[in-house]
C-alpha cells in the first residue's frame, strides 16, 4: 500500500500529513478542487466542494485528473462512492451552455434534454427563460444573462457561458514594456503574468488570482491592452484609484486626459474610468444615484480590483453586463459571506492562479516568517473578560492594553526597519500611535493627509505608521517588511491574507517580511486566530507560536 500525505474519507474531507516529504506538492495537486478548513501543526482537514469542483472543470481540469491526484497521494484505497461523486459532479458543469444565436439571440442550450426540463420547471430558474426553441434549446433574454447563470449554479447545473462579449468602444491602448515605469528603467511583464492575460483574454471573463506583490495591476494593464477598448476599473477606496491610475500612466500609453477618476470626491468619466465600490453603493432615498456609471460609456472591459470585496449592489448591477468582458483580480477567492458562487457565476470561475510559495521561490515575493505571539492579560483584564457578555469578549481580548508592551518589544527587535502596526479598533489604535509616537491613518483621515503620511513611510521619514482596515486592500508600501496585527475582523480569512500581503513586496536588499499577530491568551481571540490562519496554511506558511518571552 503506497505511503502517501493523504487519507481521502467519504464524507469529502481530505487529511494532509504536512510532515510527509510529498506535501507540499500535493497541496499544489489539490489546491485546484479542495478547501482547507483547518489547519493545526501536523494535519491540515480540506474539503472537496462541488463549486471547487466546478472551479477546476472551468480551468480544464476533468475528473479523470481530479481522481489521479488523490489516487497517486492517498494511503489509503480512495472510498468508490467519492470518486463517482466527483466524476457525477463535474459533469454536471457543461451540460448546460449559453450560446449567441443569429436567429434567437441568446439560447440556454443542454446536451440532456432532462437536465433542460429540470431546470425549466424550477421555481428559481423558469421565469427566467424565455419560449422553448425544441428539445434542447430554450430562448434566453440577454438582460437575465447573469440572473440566469446564479439561479443555475443554486440549482446545481452551473452554465458554461460561451455566448462571447461585445467588443465595445474602441481606444488603443499599448503597454510601454521596456520604455516606461515611474523609474525611467522600462519593465517587462513576468511569463505568469503573460499567462494570466493570455488565460483570461481566451475566456473572456474570469478571476485571476495572485498573491499580494505579485504584480495585479500589470495584469489589469495587459488586459485592457488586450481589449484594446474603454474601460472601466472598480477599486476599493480612493487611494487605491490614485495608485491605479499612476501605474497605468506610467506603464501604459495612456495619458492624464484619458484616466478618470469617480469616487466621493471627483465624478470624472473618460475612456479609462476608476470608479470606488463605495461610491457606486452609495444610496440617497433609497436610490443607487450612481450606478449610471455602468451604462455611461460602451465599456469594452470592466476590471473589479480585490474582487472579494463586491459589495452587494455590484452584483445586481453586474448581473446585467454580462456582454462586457469582466476581470476579477484579488490575492485571495475567499469571502467569509459564503459569496462566492456569486463570484463564479457574474464575474466568471477562476481562470489562474499562482501559489504564493511558488512566487516567494522564483524571487517574486519576499520571503515571509509568520508568528503568532501570545499575550497574557493582566488580572484586572482578565476579570474584566470572564465577567463580560459573550458578544463583548472579542473586542476586551483584541484590545487589550497588555499588547502594547509586546509591541514595542517587536519593533525594538527590528528597530531599522519599516513597520506596519495593523488593527481594527480606533481606540486601541489611537492608543498604540500615541505610546509609540507614531502617526494614524483610519477611515476618518483625510485622502489628502493619507497620502502624504503614505509617501512619509515609503520615503524612510516616518519608521513606523499605525493603520486600520483602510491599509488592508490596495496600499502600495513596498517598503515595509515588517507588519504587527494587533486585533482584526473576528475570523475573516481574506484579512489575513490582505495584511501579511503588505509586506510581501520584494526587498532591494533581499530583506526577508515578518508577520506578528499579536494574540490575548486564554480567549476567544486565539480560536479566532487559528481560523484567520487558514488561507495562509494552505498557501504553506507556517505559524510560530510563542509567548514573545524570546523576542
Amino acid at each position: 500500500m503506497a505511503d502517501g500525505p493523504l487519507i481521502v474519507q467519504s464524507d469529502k474531507t481530505v487529511l494532509l500529513e504536512i510532515d510527509h516529504p510529498d506535501a507540499s506538492l500535493c497541496r499544489l495537486a489539490i489546491a485546484p478542487f479542495a478547501e482547507l478548513e483547518r489547519a493545526p501543526e501536523h494535519v491540515h482537514t480540506y474539503r472537496i466542494t462541488s463549486l471547487a469542483l466546478w472551479n477546476a472543470r472551468a480551468a480544464g481540469l476533468d475528473a479523470e485528473a481530479v481522481v489521479d491526484v488523490l489516487v497517486t497521494y492517498s494511503r489509503f484505497p480512495v472510498p468508490q462512492g467519492l470518486l463517482v461523486d466527483i466524476v457525477d459532479v463535474m459533469d454536471r458543469y457543461g451540460r448546460l451552455v449559453l450560446d449567441a444565436d443569429p436567429e434567437h439571440g441568446l439560447v440556454l442550450r443542454t446536451t440532456d434534454a432532462a437536465v433542460l426540463e429540470e431546470v425549466i420547471r424550477s421555481k428559481q430558474v423558469g421565469p427566467l427563460l424565455g419560449a422553448r426553441l425544441s428539445p434542447d434549446a430554450v430562448a434566453v433574454s440577454p438582460a437575465e444573462r447573469g440572473r440566469l447563470k446564479q439561479a443555475l449554479l443554486k440549482v446545481g447545473w452551473p452554465a458554461d457561458d460561451q455566448a462571447g462579449y461585445v467588443d465595445g468602444a474602441s481606444h488603443p491602448i499599448f503597454l510601454d514594456e521596456l520604455s516606461g515605469g515611474p523609474d525611467g528603467k522600462g519593465f517587462e511583464l513576468r511569463d505568469y503574468q503573460r499567462d494570466a492575460i493570455d488565460t483570461f483574454f481566451v475566456s473572456g471573463s474570469g478571476v485571476v488570482v495572485l498573491p499580494c506583490g505579485a504584480g495585479k495591476t500589470l495584469v489589469g494593464a495587459g488586459a485592457m491592452a488586450a481589449a484594446s477598448a474603454r474601460t472601466l476599473i472598480l477599486v476599493s477606496n480612493t487611494v487605491s484609484a490614485r495608485q491605479w491610475r499612476d501605474e497605468l500612466i506610467s506603464r501604459t500609453s495612456l495619458t492624464a486626459e484619458e484616466v478618470g477618476e469617480y469616487s466621493g470626491e471627483r465624478k470624472e468619466i473618460k475612456p479609462v474610468t476608476i470608479a470606488t465600490y463605495q461610491i457606486l453603493a452609495t444610496r440617497s432615498k433609497g436610490v443607487y444615484t450612481h450606478f449610471h456609471v455602468f451604462d455611461a460609456e460602451d465599456w469594452g472591459l470592466v476590471i473589479y480590483d480585490e474582487v472579494h470585496l463586491l459589495p452587494a449592489p455590484i452584483f445586481r448591477l453586474t448581473a446585467e453586463i454580462q456582454s462586457r468582458r469582466r476581470l476579477g483580480l484579488t490575492a485571495t477567492l475567499v469571502r467569509e459571506d459564503g459569496r462566492e458562487t456569486d463570484v463564479f457565476s457574474l464575474i466568471g470561475p477562476k481562470r489562474f492562479e499562482a501559489p504564493w510559495r511558488d512566487m516567494e521561490a522564483q524571487g517574486w515575493i519576499a520571503p515571509a516568517v509568520c508568528t503568532e505571539v501570545r499575550v497574557a492579560l493582566t488580572d484586572a483584564e482578565r476579570m474584566t473578560y470572564a465577567v463580560a457578555d459573550p458578544d463583548q469578549r472579542h473586542q476586551l481580548a483584541a484590545a487589550a492594553k497588555s499588547k502594547m508592551a509586546m509591541v514595542e518589544r517587536i519593533i525594538e527587535r527590528h528597530h531599522d526597519e519599516p513597520v506596519l502596526v495593523i488593527g481594527m479598533y480606533l481606540d486601541q489604535l489611537d492608543q498604540m500611535a500615541e505610546r509609540l509616537d507614531a502617526a494614524v491613518i483610519t477611515g476618518k483621515t483625510p485622502n489628502k493627509e493619507r497620502q502624504r503620511l503614505f509617501g512619509e513611510f515609503r520615503s524612510g521619514e516616518r519608521r513606523v505608521l499605525v493603520v486600520s482596515k483602510v491599509a488592508n486592500f490596495s496600499i502600495d508600501l513596498p517598503e515595509a517588511s515588517v507588519a504587527i496585527q494587533v486585533s482584526g475582523t473576528f475570523g475573516s480569512r481574506q484579512e489575513e491574507a490582505q495584511r501579511l500581503g503588505r509586506v510581501l513586496r520584494p526587498k532591494a536588499d533581499g530583506r526577508q517580511a515578518h508577520f506578528y499577530s499579536v494574540v490575548s491568551r486564554d480567549t476567544i481571540e486565539q480560536e479566532f486566530a487559528a481560523r484567520r490562519q487558514r488561507f495562509l496554511a494552505e498557501q504553506g506558511y507556517a505559524y510560530e507560536i510563542t509567548d514573545g518571552l524570546d523576542l
